[in-house]
This record gives C-alpha cells, sequence and structure tokens, in this order.
C-alpha cells in the first residue's frame, strides 16, 4: 500500500515487513487505524486494549511485540500468540514446541510415584510439594492467608547427578496432571544487554495462568552467586540475576531448581525457597533396591539375589545403574535366551566406574 503522493508507505497504516512473507504484516497502528480511524477518543480506547492491565495481556490472546528503543508503543507487531490461535482452531489444550522464542522443552516420564526409590525423609518433602499443589486454594483463599503468603511454590533440588532430581520433578508434574517444562538455560542467556529478559519473560509469560512447573536444570549456571558490580558487564549479571529473581518470586506455578551443588546457588536465593531438597547417593540398601526393580526377571539365574547383593555393593546412583543395565542388554542381545550372570554383570559395573573416572 503505497502513497503515491509522498512516494511512500501509508504511514496511518502502520505495518511491517517480515523476513519472507511478502504481504503486508499489521502493527498496533494498523488496529488502531482500523477500529477508530482519526477519533481521538476511540483511538485512545483502542490503545487500552494493548495494555498490561487488559484481559488481552493477563490470558496472553494478543499483544504488541518487537517495538525498537525509542519507537512508539504502537509501532510493535500485531501477534495472536499461538495458544489463543490454537484454541480457536483446534480442541486441546496447546502444548508449545521448543523453538529460539520458547526455549523450554516439556519433559515427562513413564515411571509413576510408587516407582520412585528414594529415602523416606526425601519422600515426606516431595510429597509437601504436593500436598500445596493440591490444597493451595484453601491456603490462601479459604483460610486467607493470600495476605501473608505469596502465591506459587518454589524449591530447590540438589545432589550428585543421577539421584533423581529431573525423575522427581516430572513425577511431581505426573501425579498431579501437569506438564512440567525444562528451561534452556543456554538459550536463555544472551551476551546483548536486555536479551535475557527477553528471553525469561516469554517463557514466563507463556507459563503463567497455565498449570505448568517450570524446571530449571543446572540452575547455578544462571542462579549462581552475584558478582561485584566491577565492569559493566558485571552489572549486566546482576541486574538479570534481580530480574529471574522477581519473575520465579511472582510466579502463581511451580518453580523447581536442580544443582549438583548447594554452594553453588547464591544465599539471596536460598531465602526465596519454600524447600530445598537433598538427593543424596543411595545406601546399599536402596541399591538392592533399585537393582531388584530395575533388572527384568526374564534375565535373572537362579542365584539372582547373589548377584545382585554384589552389584548393590558399588556406589551407583539410579542415573548410573540404568546406564550398566543397558549395558548388559546390549550384550544379553547376542544370546538365544538372555541370562544375565555375574561376569556380564561386573564387566558393565567396571566399565562404568570407568567412565565415571572412579575405576
Amino acid at each position: 500500500m503505497h502513497n503515491k503522493n509522498f512516494d511512500r508507505p501509508y504511514t496511518e497504516f502502520g505495518g511491517w515487513k517480515g523476513l519472507s512473507h511478502g504481504g503486508f504484516l499489521p502493527t498496533g497502528e494498523t488496529a488502531v487505524f482500523l477500529l477508530a480511524g482519526d477519533r481521538v477518543e476511540r483511538r485512545l480506547e483502542v490503545v487500552r486494549l494493548f495494555r498490561e492491565e487488559h484481559w488481552f495481556h493477563m490470558y496472553h490472546v494478543v499483544g504488541l511485540e518487537g517495538a525498537g528503543n525509542g519507537e512508539p508503543f504502537l509501532s510493535g507487531q500485531l501477534r495472536i500468540s499461538e495458544d489463543f490461535l490454537y484454541r480457536l482452531s483446534f480442541e486441546g489444550e496447546y502444548k508449545p514446541d521448543y523453538n529460539m522464542g520458547f526455549p523450554a522443552k516439556r519433559i515427562s516420564t513413564a515411571l509413576n510415584w510408587e516407582d520412585a526409590v528414594l529415602p523416606y525423609y526425601v519422600r515426606e518433602e516431595l510429597e509437601e510439594i504436593n500436598n500445596w499443589i493440591t490444597g493451595h486454594r484453601v491456603i490462601l483463599s479459604d483460610w486467607g492467608l493470600s495476605r501473608f503468603l505469596k502465591a506459587g511454590y518454589r524449591t530447590l533440588f540438589y545432589g550428585p547427578p543421577g539421584t533423581g532430581k529431573t525423575l522427581c520433578a516430572t513425577l511431581i508434574g505426573k501425579k498431579n496432571g501437569m506438564d512440567v517444562y525444562r528451561i534452556d538455560l543456554s538459550m536463555i542467556v544472551s551476551k546483548y544487554i536486555g536479551e535475557t529478559e527477553k528471553n525469561l519473560a516469554n517463557v514466563f509469560d507463556q507459563a503463567e495462568n497455565r498449570n505448568w512447573i517450570l524446571f530449571f536444570d543446572e540452575a547455578d549456571a544462571l542462579f549462581g552467586k552475584r558478582t561485584s558490580t566491577n565492569t559493566s558487564n558485571d552489572r549486566h549479571s546482576n541486574q538479570e540475576i534481580a530480574y529471574l529473581l522477581q519473575r520465579i518470586e511472582d510466579f502463581p506455578g511451580t518453580v523447581v531448581l536442580a544443582t549438583n551443588l548447594k554452594s553453588n546457588i547464591d544465599e539471596a536465593f536460598s531465602r526465596r525457597f519454600q524447600s530445598i531438597i537433598y538427593f543424596p547417593m543411595p545406601d546399599q540398601d536402596l541399591r538392592e533396591e533399585l537393582w531388584r526393580r530395575m533388572l527384568p526377571s526374564s534375565w535373572l539365574p537362579a542365584d539372582a539375589d547373589k548377584m545382585i547383593r554384589m552389584a548393590a555393593t558399588y556406589e551407583l546412583s539410579g542415573g548410573s545403574i540404568s546406564n550398566v543395565i543397558r549395558r548388559c542388554a546390549l550384550r544379553l542381545l547376542k544370546q538365544d535366551t538372555p541370562r544375565l550372570d555375574s561376569d556380564i554383570l561386573s564387566m558393565a559395573i567396571r566399565r562404568e566406574l570407568n567412565k565415571e573416572g572412579r575405576w
């Protein structure tokens, strides 16, 4: 749409040009022109449709995106959310896919709550999270505690790799009928000032008002100790951390952060968690239970008890035991009748320990 008198596009129409789409794409200015024309009072009413307090924004129906620094608010790209567009077009709930604009991936498990092999005190603390998810409306609304307690639940899982942190996050989601999204910190962190906040805002904005659990794995990469502000990069890093703190505190759902070492997390975060749960390496009794649950019964020989007790003497996490069983399975594929023996199992354990630098 070109104005022949001035040899330029009609500025009152707004609009922007995409990278691959050759047609006209609307902006906020386009909406104002179509809905209000040149009537000032009506134009102000249309502008209110795109403010944060309007339900269009609160429920992520439609909004303006991408207005440059110093450019008018209405120059932002007019976009219908993928969630709302999906609901108009299809049945069921929209589940976003992992992409540059949404750096999070939905994770799940085939296991059930009863399959988790954990110390009793870890299970008790996890049950508190389940209790919050099922009973937070009673706590906040019926009992009137919303004046004193913030909405949402924030927890930190820490412990060695392979001890069940990710698994338990997915089990909590499965037990409560909630999707769990793992945040990809490598796609969130940006060297460009303001981009990290933008990427995080996109995740939190989509997750709010939905029944999601947000899972930050290896969270110390982004939630680690703040640095002294000696350079502009230090100030930028600390601004990102402050922004994260605020978004996590304001998130009305459940947030799980996971790290191998609790000491890597800034103390300022520790005070904001409702629970901090340690996932230890399983002791020998728990390791024996893991072996018994995970080994297929069709593999086991007559002296299976002795073989399993031998395997349980090696200090391995649940994740490492899973790796050992996978290696055994590859060996047993060569047999007509798969039958596990101590030699095959010992070899697989040694290779796993060697991989971890412990043999």
